[in-house]
């Protein structure tokens, strides 16, 4: 039951739902899923915990950075199948069609050139 409400919370918030629909098209750095959400890299950083220990993300580190990605489901039978039917949801909606229209442009090199 712990294990099904921790991906139940996890799904709860519209932030993290942004986060699995735009790693479902390419992985991405904590910093190219920040200019893609518009929020904090400290915010970002707290989501992407959640939806690591939810089962729902796995991060590999890649050098200096961490990179993050679907996860393949293996650690939580929940999570896989969510994973598995969110591929097919929302993809309709304006705020997530425009991200994923965009995330393209998002590159990490040109991030760290800027700050």
């Amino acid at each position: 039951m712990k294990e099904f409400v921790r991906v139940m919370k996890a799904l709860s918030d519209p932030t993290r739902v942004k986060i699995l629909k735009i790693l479902e098209k390419r992985l991405m750095c904590v910093c190219e899923l920040q200019t893609a959400i518009g929020v904090a890299q400290s915010t970002t950083s707290k989501h992407l915990k959640i939806l690591e220990d939810a089962g729902l993300v796995d991060s590999h580190k890649d050098g200096l950075w961490v990179n993050y990605t679907l996860a393949d489901g293996q650690q939580s039978p929940y999570a896989a199948s969510l994973l598995g039917n969110l591929r097919h949801w929302l993809n309709d909606k304006s705020d997530i069609s425009v991200i994923i229209a965009n995330i393209d442009q998002i590159d990490r090199f040109e991030i760290l050139n800027k700050n």
